[in-house]
């Protein structure tokens, strides 16, 4: 038998762990060489493991499993047969893997095989250490999964038991299994009796949440706020939008005002676009401004590299490119790297003002908030104008409140006068 390892690449330098998400395949399917056999979730990113070789799968790492970088997460049995046209694509579920693994092979246990005494699913390697230390009885647990019974499954048991003698019952009483062809929901998610349900937080989401806080803790951030009369601008997308939609093949949409704005303004106001590096500071000749992006998983900023010298199209094109990977799950560890700047739309989602935080190491962001008519006053009238809150959250500790306001005004006039884009004054 011959076994190829497939191995949890590296995914950056301050990347040290994964969680396994799933399998694509089912233990003994047979796979091509390249194939994407697994989806890994990162603190910053999803990522995809291939196939180095055609054979049959052979599953180390059940999904619910955080292991480190290097650790081998199945093997590919070059062995077997391809399948024939007549053959089914799934090999036998009879295969099992080596008794003997590879001196790479993961410290971490597999899951034991069910045995003729027990009909229970195996137990991912949390879920055995949990069951060990707490004594839970996994023959009465309901796995989400029913090829292997993960940590998440016995919390839930835990949870569900917990709530059901807190309700005056001194036994737990689990539900009846459910016929294959009715939808079951995760123990994991399902509420139980006290209306309350557990979730393990995601990598990503644990990520955000510890630099949220680093950013508060690390800076001393204030908040500037403006408005800014959006008619020239929207007059401007009105006239030409379907020519720019037909010459570039991409939409004509606000970001890019506010991107080359805020190039304006960060060429006028450098210590915006810089950051504190110990005792130095540390400055950029270019902006590559980070776009925030929500995707199912939680916010993300890719990065727009060198928007100086981007037209209007290029930024469209990149801003809608970098957003649909972010929200496709295929965002790379370099395309959120290198921002000296970010911009956060809340407006999309109808938020009318914030004070959005820093992302570090970056000394200030913008946020741009909902379109609303509202009454003004213009040459001493009173007009009805689509107005903006526009909002600078930015680092005291190397950004001046003179500047602060000053760079945000200079995005205020390049709004409200985009033909200074055009001509750069």
């Amino acid at each position: 038998m011959a076994l190829v390892e497939i191995k949890l690449t590296p995914a950056g330098e301050s990347v040290t762990h994964a969680t396994m998400l799933k399998w694509l395949f089912p233990e003994g399917a047979y796979v091509k060489r390249n194939s994407t056999v697994c989806e890994l979730e990162t603190d910053k990113v999803t990522k995809e493991e291939y196939a180095p070789a055609d054979g049959i799968l052979k599953i180390a790492v059940p999904p619910d499993t955080k292991v480190p970088i290097g650790t081998v997460l199945g093997y590919i049995d070059t062995s077997a047969p391809a399948p024939t046209s007549s053959s089914p694509p799934v090999a036998a579920p009879t295969a099992t893997a080596p008794a003997t693994a590879p001196a790479s092979a993961p410290s971490a246990p597999v899951p034991p095989a069910p045995t003729a005494a027990s009909t229970s699913p195996p137990l991912s390697p949390a879920a055995s250490v949990l069951a060990a230390t707490q004594g839970i009885d996994v023959s009465k647990v309901v796995p989400a999964d029913k090829r292997v019974i993960t940590k998440s499954d016995l919390l839930a048991h835990q949870e569900a038991v917990a709530a059901t003698k807190t309700n005056g019952s001194t036994t737990a009483t689990m539900p009846a299994p459910v016929p294959e062809a009715i939808s079951v929901v995760s123990p994991a998610l399902a509420k139980p009796a006290g209306g309350i349900r557990r979730q393990p937080m995601s990598a990503l989401r644990q990520r955000i949440a510890e630099r949220l806080l680093e950013a508060q803790h690390n800076a001393a951030i204030l908040t500037t706020f403006n408005e800014a009369d959006m008619s020239r601008v929207m007059e401007l997308r009105a006239k030409y939008k379907d020519s720019f939609q037909k010459k570039h093949g991409v939409g004509l949409g606000f970001m890019s005002f506010f991107v080359k704005a805020a190039v304006s303004a960060l060429q006028a106001f450098p210590a915006v676009n810089a950051f504190i590096d110990g005792s130095d500071i540390v400055f950029h000749d270019y902006a590559h401004i980070g776009v925030a992006v929500s995707t199912d998983k939680g916010l993300l900023v890719p990065v727009l590299r060198h928007c100086e010298s981007l037209s209007f199209a290029d930024i469209e094109k990149g801003i809608v490119a970098l957003a649909t990977k972010a929200r496709e799950g295929k965002i790379s560890l370099s395309d959120l790297q290198g921002g000296t700047f970010t911009i956060t739309n809340g407006g999309i989602f109808g938020s009318m003002m914030s004070t959005p935080i820093l992302n570090p190491p970056q000394s200030a962001i913008l946020g741009m908030h909902a379109i609303t008519k509202r009454a003004v006053v213009v040459d001493d009238q009173i007009v009805i104008r689509p107005m903006m809150y526009l909002a600078l959250s930015y680092d005291h500790r190397i950004i001046d409140g003179k500047e602060a306001v000053s760079f945000l005004v200079r995005i205020k006039e390049a709004i409200e006068n985009p033909e200074r884009l055009l001509l750069d004054v």
